[in-house]
């Protein structure tokens, strides 16, 4: 297909098969025309390696301004500390309070904890012949950890778990509902600002409060880690689960999951499809012209299956040597939890592999959420192996 053939590319038009196959899509969109302006969505998608870390290395490039419905006062206040959505000098002084908290060092130290929330999950599962991987795991175990990273009272996670996901109802590839994602945003809000009065001493709004940072920001940044960690998270292991039901000989094996095997599982089928900047300035990308104050949307998903970069990229390779994918993002806003995720995505796979005996994709259907920022299924029955 030539680039004047291809309709302008709009995820909120796209119909149930593409949003849980968004791949073909991608490679028809890149190798036609990788930097694609989109008179649909008023934005620039950029469906190649090259220019999307260009774009998120360099200082030309601005997250930019985020916009909601009117009535959404509290969520727009919310979302605007997060350190997502910041620039430097705000978001590097954020950053830099927490970033020893999730070095590689530190991340690894956390291994036993998140193998005990792990182990408890399986054995919770019992002998059920069938389960749903998403509520029954894998939103269960990255929520847990963060609660207890957070200093967060176990008592709290049921809670904190479906107003987590009433706020992910404001992604902006989702029909979502905003009036919830409102309430959730005002009540976890009033929940951090409480918790930051009195944090857990060795937890990780301690060190946010005696940075000096202010009550709101303390409490946006706990609700982010929450929520940032908690669906991507969740995603990337149902994701790679999947992809590891496809392969039988591999379950068989009963391997255990390794930080390579869990580069390639984000790079073949990442949790977070795209994300977005804006120009700060007139700029030249793909040899297209963006101009100053320009929505640009990078999409991940496509950039780590670019045969520019991959070789076989369309192929799920697990002993491939690592390359650098861009799941994670790249350069300054790379994502803070990147360790943590890479180490819950390596004991909860290891976890599943070796505690379900014969692990199925069930009869009925795997349902994906309608959203391509945070990317995943919304149910995924499986068969256990354990007898009915």
């Amino acid at each position: 297909m030539s680039a004047p053939d291809l309709p302008p590319f709009d995820p909120l038009a796209l119909g149930e098969e593409e949003i849980a196959h968004p791949y073909p899509l991608y490679r028809r969109y890149r190798a036609a025309e990788p930097v694609h302006w989109s008179a649909a969505s008023g934005a620039w998608y950029v469906f190649a390696y090259q220019p999307t870390v260009e774009v998120l290395a360099s200082r030309d490039f601005t997250r930019g301004r985020l916009s909601f419905p009117p009535g959404c006062d509290a969520l727009a206040d919310l979302v605007s500390t997060w350190m997502v959505f910041l620039d430097p000098p705000r978001h590097t002084r954020l950053r830099s309070v927490l970033a020893g908290r999730f070095t590689h060092a530190a991340v690894r130290s956390l291994r036993p904890r998140v193998q005990r929330v792990a182990d408890d999950l399986v054995a919770a599962l019992g002998r059920r012949p069938e389960i749903d991987l998403v509520a029954d795991f894998a939103t269960r175990l990255p929520l847990y950890v963060m609660c207890d990273l957070l200093g967060l009272p176990a008592a709290d996670r049921a809670w904190l778990h479906r107003s987590a996901l009433a706020l992910q109802q404001a992604s902006s590839t989702r029909r979502g509902d905003y009036a919830a994602a409102e309430r959730a945003a005002r009540e976890l809000g009033d929940y951090f600002r409480r918790a930051a009065r009195e944090p857990a001493e060795h937890g990780l709004l301690a060190p946010l409060v005696r940075a000096g940072c202010d009550l709101d920001e303390v409490a946006g940044t706990g609700v982010h880690l929450l929520t940032a960690g908690h669906e991507t998270t969740a995603h990337l292991i149902g994701k790679s689960m999947l992809a590891l039901l496809g392969r039988p000989r591999v379950l068989r094996s009963r391997p255990v999951c390794t930080g390579d095997h869990v580069d390639e599982l984000i790079r073949y089928d990442g949790p977070v499809q795209m994300v977005s900047r804006r120009a700060r300035r007139d700029v030249v990308l793909g040899g297209r012209r963006v101009r100053a104050d320009d929505k640009v949307v990078l999409v991940l998903g496509a950039a780590n299956r670019d045969h520019d970069r991959f070789e076989q990229p369309d192929e799920l390779r697990l002993d491939r040597s690592p390359r650098r994918h861009c799941g994670f993002g790249h350069g300054a806003h790379r994502c803070l939890g990147a360790a943590l995720a890479g180490l819950e995505a390596q004991v909860a796979l290891t976890a599943l592999v070796r505690g379900l005996p014969a692990p199925r994709v069930a009869e009925r259907p795997v349902r994906y959420h309608r959203d391509l920022i945070f990317h995943g299924p919304e149910t995924l029955p499986l068969r256990t192996g354990w007898p009915v």
